[in-house]
């Protein structure tokens, strides 16, 4: 009589080894939300002219997917911490689909808000989830390493698909960058069905209150640092075609956009290859490279060389940093990661909401060229608050 072992559940047998089909599907789910997030920084002149509004106001597109995030966040994964993973995350991406469709066929300023909104309530639902969900999936001894090719979507966004997005815009029309996300999410839907393993919710016996995640020693601190670099990112992101326009610097924001983007892709493998082990030291020198970069953009107002240069820079300081910050937290919060990454959501982008509701003040105010000053001086309040953290946030040995 032949015996035979009871084959295990799908996500047990995943956490063996780092399951990459299935976590470079998450890397295009991450590609998908943050290309929506960022597309109109790309396309303001365009969406300025085709929706009858400033280009201050064309900001607002971005702060209104934030809000979205902002208000759906910690619901959403209240609501959900004890659901299967695989249905959540078809749910988010299809979510996309109709946020990005509706986008596409705006007929008026006031549509395209409620449709941005719309998508970044499924972005809170999906980056509240995805964190966790990468690391559950593969062996506890390479989560780190999971969650970096899991993220590796945010800095392929940013290198290839914001500049491409917005050169489909300038040449066919902004609404085509739009309806191009509809149709790769319908493609990523399609992987993650067949490639994704499932696994299960949160326990309902571990799940501590949100109120009680808070006080968690560490959390507070990467939610700190989160919204303070992030706001210090998005001041000058949303509106570095203005910055540029305003310098006179002989650079295109598509080809900046681009530069910036591909030094990104450098910072992720640095973090992939180190973030394991090196957690702290990963996230200070990230921190501390981006206030250069600022300083640099500050200076170099009337040189090209020099502004690739920080442009480079900026790109390897930020594109590990939402690999390092999440890990920060799963490793703060252990068992209650979700919750606590939905927290960090509604931090990351309330810093987004700021950085274009303040950076619109600042462009139709002061003007765009001032914006690297409060990106450096930003990026110090971060490096200050990382290196404090070093019992529990980002400790000391990690």
């Amino acid at each position: 009589m032949t015996t035979t072992c009871p084959t295990p559940p799908v996500h047990e047998r995943a956490r063996v080894a780092v399951p990459a089909p299935a976590l470079l599907v998450m890397a295009c789910t991450g590609f998908i939300v943050i290309m929506t997030e960022t597309l109109p920084a790309g396309l303001l002149p365009q969406l300025s002219a085709g929706l009858g509004v400033s280009e201050g106001g064309a900001g607002q597109l971005v702060s209104a997917y934030a809000v979205g995030t902002v208000l759906a966040a910690i619901p959403a994964i209240t609501l959900t911490r004890g659901a299967r993973r695989k249905p959540l995350l078809l749910a988010g991406l299809l979510g996309f689909l109709i946020a990005n469709g509706v986008t596409a066929l705006s007929p008026s300023f006031p549509v395209a808000l409620v449709a941005r909104f719309v998508g970044g309530a499924f972005s809170g639902l999906l980056w509240g989830m995805l964190a966790g969900y990468a690391r559950r999936i593969a062996a506890p001894e390479h989560a780190g390493r999971a969650l970096a090719i899991a993220m590796t979507g945010t800095p392929v966004a940013l290198a290839v698909g914001t500049p491409l997005g917005a050169w489909l815009g300038s040449t066919v029309g902004w609404r085509w960058s739009f309806a191009a996300m509809s149709l790769l999410g319908i493609v990523v839907m399609v992987f993650a069905k067949y490639l994704v393993p499932d696994a299960p919710g949160q326990p309902a016996r571990t799940r501590a209150p949100l109120g009680r995640v808070l006080t968690v020693p560490g959390v507070a601190t990467v939610l700190g640092v989160v919204f303070i670099w992030m706001l210090a990112h998005n001041l000058l992101y949303t509106y570095i075609a203005s910055y540029l326009r305003e310098t006179g610097l002989a650079l295109r924001p598509d080809i900046t956009l681009l530069v910036f983007g591909v030094a990104a892709l450098g910072g992720i493998w640095i973090t992939g290859v180190f973030i394991d082990r090196a957690l702290r030291g990963l996230t200070l020198a990230g921190v501390a490279l981006f206030a250069v970069a600022g300083a640099l953009l500050a200076v170099a107002q009337h040189s090209t060389v020099l502004a690739l240069l920080a442009v480079i820079l900026w790109g390897l300081a930020f594109g590990g940093s939402a690999t390092q910050l999440q890990t920060a937290m799963g490793e703060a919060a252990r068992e209650n990661a979700d919750a606590a990454n939905a927290m960090l959501t509604t931090s990351f982008n309330l810093a987004i909401f700021a950085g274009g509701a303040v950076g619109a003040l600042v462009v139709d105010g002061v003007g765009a060229r001032t914006l690297p000053a409060w990106m450096t001086a930003l990026a110090l309040v971060a490096l200050v608050a990382v290196g404090f953290g070093r019992r529990a946030a980002f400790p000391t040995g990690r």
